[in-house]
Order: structure tokens, then C-alpha cells, then sequence
């Protein structure tokens, strides 16, 4: 089953579901912000995806400027920043079996999808 972890307010998380419904495809929306993944779920994305979790957080966004920007964090407390702040999680994401990417630009789900 395809899933998209999906911002209905990011104009690139749109274009991300935009190209599964193209797709004809069958697949879950998950809207992260409403339905905040578990850190075994992030965990599981990242193997997907195949990076740490510091490459899975949106950088730009105030609330990591603000409370860890320039700290030293570990695995597990970029994770815990992510479920206690999920606006942090890069998006969208989309998984089909055991490969994900993350939909930025958007022919990155396109070859997912091949």
C-alpha cells in the first residue's frame, strides 16, 4: 500500500497527492499533523528513506531556529523534537513497500511510483 505523509497547507505536499491521484494508484493519506507518527514509524521512514533523522527536519521552520538550532542533538531527541513538533517532519513523504522519498521535487514520487 502506498501512503503519503501529507501538509494539506503545503503548497508541495499538494502537488505530492496531486501526482498520486494521477497515479490511479490506491493510497493512505496520513496528515502527520493531525495523526502524529510514532517514533517507531519515523523510525521505519527513515530506514525507508535511508538517512538520520536530522536530514527528515525542515531547518527553515522557527521552531527549530529557536529551541535546537546549533545544538548537538542525538537520534533520539531530533526524533522526540519531531513528535513533540511535527510541522519539524520534511514532507511530503511517500512509501511504497520498503522504499519512501521524500516528494521534493515531485518527480522523486513519480519514480517511486514506476
Amino acid at each position: 500500500m502506498i501512503k503519503i505523509y501529507h501538509n494539506p497547507r503545503c503548497t508541495k505536499s499538494r502537488q505530492g497527492l496531486e501526482a498520486l491521484e494521477k497515479s490511479g494508484k490506491q493510497f493512505e493519506v496520513i496528515k502527520y499533523l493531525e495523526n502524529i507518527p510514532t517514533k517507531d514509524e519515523l523510525r521505519k521512514v527513515l530506514g525507508y528513506l535511508n538517512i538520520s533523522a536530522e536530514n527528515l527536519v525542515r531547518k527553515n521552520e522557527a521552531i527549530w531556529k529557536e529551541n535546537y538550532r546549533g545544538k548537538n542533538l542525538s537520534e533520539e531527541e531530533i526524533l522526540d523534537a519531531m513528535i513533540q513538533y511535527p510541522k519539524l517532519i520534511e514532507r511530503p513523504i511517500v512509501l511504497r513497500d520498503n522504499k519512501a522519498v521524500i516528494g521534493r521535487p515531485t518527480e522523486k514520487i513519480y519514480d517511486l511510483l514506476k
